[in-house]
């Protein structure tokens, strides 16, 4: 019998026990004293981790960067070696169909903030004109530049480093020498047995499993204050804490539910679902949109990343402004760091069966051309109405309100406001889509095993709903101080990634040489 098929009144009763004590201590013990710090005084916890996060971003930025780099080239090396024919897993083939594994690959990440700032991030790099652009900001020559400036923070180097090497080490220590699908099996190569069965083992899954709760809380706190706004705006419903309130149980409940049904029901169902919904809205942008204009815009972008590659991912605070490389750059590669352990699990997991080329492929390459397609479609018609007068953004995105760029751009797209309601449901089931299958990911973590008890999945969905509850009840700024500390987390967590850079392809080797393919 199964996780799956365990009765609700037994699987209650295993709630702890099928949990790692110190990963559950640990975690809760951080979730209790943030908010609890938080609620004696805020502004206290706001400084201490704002002035945290400045340190981090200006001494281990380039850490960071080169970490980033160096993962995105060596797996596609690893790719496009021999070992890249050895199947993840020992199985002749997969175990869920292309469509429905790409389909949750693309959901789970983008969710946790691409859609978020695809809209607003390339208007807000057009009206304030990047450290590596030497454009006037506002100009049709800064286009380029802006588009090329997300991509590098939303491109190759943020999806290489969530699910390609890391993957490759689970998937070799899990499936070939049985080690469980945990955080702490990516150090087995490098400890052997003792980070497995010590408490050692339980510390790094903890820190693991409290950045992706930092990260995953975020975009569920902001999703409720940006649906708010966006019924206020589009249907006259009141902008205010109850219906935030009334946002976050619709969402926890979606994907509550789908975490009950298991892996290969309820995320599948909304994965598919959103992939299909936004290939819909991408068709109407394109064909009733600025059509001629996107897809210049396009090309060139993609040709302004290629040539500015290295600049734009390798910029430091001293050739840019250090704010800047604090809020954008650094922000979002440490965001992307914290994110990988479990990330890593959760594509390990869906992609047993899986070529080593194909998944890294897929997530390296594919998934990053999908992200920018998709910024392109949003952010492209942002800056085409920016550039026509049809609205000025540059005041909202100066103050970050990146609620209030998507909902206006939605509205200047062709549909108006049913485009709008649209887009704000497309958002509604990426982020019930992270919020599945990161819970699902940290229950393996808790559990050690690939089939976790439900009821730890909706746990871990619930504590997280509530806890965005909680922080927006404060203010919406505590949210984003709590996406400030994941960037605070990424300095344990890339101590943990970081042998993945040579262990990565000796695993892919290894079950290459395993399976005869080398």
């Amino acid at each position: 019998m199964t996780a799956e098929s365990v009765p609700a009144t037994g699987a209650k009763s295993r709630l702890l026990t099928d949990s790692d004590p110190v990963v559950l201590t640990l975690t809760i013990g951080f979730i209790l004293l943030f908010v609890g710090a938080s609620v004696v005084d805020s502004n206290y916890v706001a400084g201490l981790i704002g002035n945290g996060f400045t340190w981090t971003a200006k001494y281990l930025g380039s850490f960071f960067q080169v970490l980033l780099l160096l993962t995105f080239f060596i797996a596609i090396g690893t790719a496009m070696s021999r070992a890249g024919a050895a199947r993840l897993g020992g199985l002749d083939k997969p175990e869920i169909s292309r469509f429905r594994w790409l389909s949750m690959i693309l959901c789970t990440l983008l969710a946790g903030g691409g859609v978020f700032f695809a809209a607003g991030e390339p208007v807000y790099h057009f009206v304030v004109s990047p450290p590596a652009s030497g454009a006037e900001a506002g100009t049709s020559a800064a286009v380029a530049p802006a588009m090329a400036q997300s991509f590098t923070h939303w491109g190759f180097l943020a999806w290489a480093v969530l699910g390609s090497l890391t993957a490759l080490v689970l998937s070799r220590a899990h499936y070939g020498q049985g080690k469980p699908l945990q955080p702490r099996t990516l150090l087995y190569p490098v400890f052997g047995e003792s980070v497995i069965q010590g408490r050692l083992g339980g510390v790094v899954d903890a820190f693991c499993v409290i950045a992706v709760v930092a990260g995953t809380v975020g975009p569920i706190g902001f999703l409720a204050t940006q649906m708010s706004f966006g019924l206020h705006e589009l249907f006259g419903v009141t902008d205010g804490y109850g219906t935030q309130l009334t946002v976050l149980a619709v969402l926890a409940g979606v994907y509550m539910t789908s975490a009950m049904s298991g892996l290969h029901k309820g995320i599948q169902l909304l994965s598919r679902f959103n992939v299909l919904l936004a290939l819909a809205i991408a068709a109407v942008i394109l064909v009733f949109g600025p059509t001629l204009f996107l897809v210049n815009t396009y090309t060139q972008s993609m040709g302004e990343y290629m040539s500015s590659f290295f600049a734009m991912a390798t910029m430091t605070s001293e050739t840019a402004p250090a704010w800047w490389m604090k809020w954008w750059t650094v922000f979002f590669f440490a965001w992307f760091i914290g994110y990988t352990p479990l990330m890593a699990v959760f594509v390990s997991r869906i992609s047993r069966g899986r070529t080593v080329r194909e998944m890294i492929v897929a997530v390296a390459v594919l998934a990053p051309i999908a992200t920018t397609i998709w910024f392109t479609l949003l952010g492209g018609s942002g800056i085409y109405h920016q550039l026509a007068g049809t609205f000025d953004l540059t005041e909202a995105l100066g103050n970050f309100q990146f609620d209030v760029a998507t909902l206006t751009v939605a509205q200047a797209l062709p549909g108006g406001t049913w485009m709008a309601a649209a887009i704000l449901l497309l958002t509604t089931i990426f982020v019930a889509t992270t919020g599945d299958s990161m819970s699902y990911s940290i229950a393996m973590v808790g559990a050690g095993h690939d089939e976790p008890n439900p009821w730890i999945r909706v746990f871990w969905g619930g504590a997280m709903a509530l806890m965005a509850a909680i922080l927006l009840y404060m203010g919406a700024g505590q949210i984003g101080v709590l996406q400030q500390f994941i960037v605070l987390t990424a300095i344990p967590v890339s101590l943990i990634i970081l042998p993945s850079l040579w262990t990565g392809p000796k695993a892919a080797m290894a079950m290459a040489r395993e399976q005869g393919v080398a």
